[in-house]
């Protein structure tokens, strides 16, 4: 910068000491104005309207802030105006619009596009009645917004759909490798996951659709880690369970950017694995999280302890499974957390 400055001033008084040039301060505010408007115009022609249901839930609220921070237009779709306002307070989040479902028509038509995160946590004491919500709430949903798109006359129809589903669609085993390709469990998990994702597939042919199998989520203030903190604390930090299980995870930051991206670019259709690129058994996990933590990492921590913090939804994390994010490899999605270690060293620093 100093020596344009100097050749500048050298060349302008080469010519004549009476002649006025613009200095070389005004031509780089020029320039700069014109950048600064042609970098507006850009970003409003990437600007998108999305509308989110699941925004009050663990990666929905991530979501929305991310969307927000990149100055799209955000429809929060709930059923709880009160609690999504609290988690959503006009002074932080200004310009979001939170619309109980009489409303959602007029939010979705008009959105580029739609995210649907909403569904009962699995994390949580199993009782029949919790079981059919567990899978009433996830197809109930993602029908109604299936609809309101499909309902949608052209000029207002989203182009994308980015619906959420789950590993639990492939069942578990210490032993196989799940991709993309691979087929359906027999489990109760297994049979949600396919109600859920047939749900989604009635949508218009003409809107681009993602479904995002997502793995356990890995974050600060909730999901999987929160519950399972403190029965580590407990037990000194041992596995829980067998151990031999696999764990098939995602930090909270990958899932949230590979819907953003599923939103954005054209090429992610289809069934995509929220996965982390290198699933862990349990045992490893564990002993990277003591390790992280300070903790001893010897004691097993029982079955039935988790069993009855979980109940059933004990068996996401008892039984595993092996997943691996093939589709988004190819994709050339860059992981910024590829390995649990320092997925859990960001998280607990």
């Amino acid at each position: 910068m100093e020596l344009f400055r100097a050749t500048a001033f050298s060349w302008t008084h080469s010519i004549s000491p009476s002649l006025h040039i613009p200095q070389p301060f005004s031509t780089c505010e020029t320039r700069r104005f014109r950048v600064s408007c042609s970098s507006d115009q850009t970003q409003k022609a990437n600007q998108m309207t999305v509308s989110v249901t699941g925004a009050t839930g663990f990666i929905g609220r991530r979501l929305v802030q991310r969307l927000h921070a990149d100055n799209h237009r955000v429809h929060v779709l709930t059923r709880s105006r009160s609690k999504a306002e609290l988690i959503f307070p006009v002074k932080n989040f200004p310009g979001i619009v939170i619309a109980e479902e009489p409303e959602w028509k007029d939010c979705i038509h008009g959105s580029n596009g739609v995210v649907n995160l909403a569904g009962l946590p699995i994390s949580t004491r199993w009782s029949s009645e919790i079981k059919r919500e567990i899978k009433e709430s996830r197809i109930r949903v993602t029908s109604k917004i299936v609809d309101l798109i499909n309902d949608a006359p052209d000029t207002v129809r989203p182009t994308v759909l980015v619906s959420a589903t789950a590993v639990g669609y492939y069942g578990s085993s210490e032993t196989q490798v799940f991709d993309e390709q691979s087929p359906s469990g027999n489990d109760y998990l297994a049979e949600v996951c396919r109600e859920w994702e047939a749900t989604a597939l009635r949508v218009n042919k003409d809107v681009r659709l993602a479904l995002i199998r997502i793995g356990v989520v890995l974050g600060k203030d909730g999901g999987a880690l929160a519950k399972m903190i403190p029965l580590f604390m407990m037990f000194a930090g041992g596995p829980l369970g067998s151990g031999k299980q696999w764990f098939s995870w995602i930090h909270l930051d990958d899932i949230v950017n590979l819907i953003y991206e599923a939103l954005s670019n054209p090429s992610y259709k289809g069934v995509i694995n929220g996965t982390a690129p290198n699933p862990v058994r349990l045992t490893e996990m564990c002993e990277q999280l003591g390790s992280v933590m300070g903790r001893p990492s010897w004691l097993p921590v029982p079955d039935i302890a988790l069993k009855a913090v979980l109940g059933e939804g004990a068996s996401v994390v008892l039984e595993g499974q092996r997943v691996l994010p093939a589709r988004a490899k190819e994709l050339g999605f860059p992981f910024k957390y590829p390995y649990v270690k320092d997925a859990l060293k960001a998280i607990i620093s």
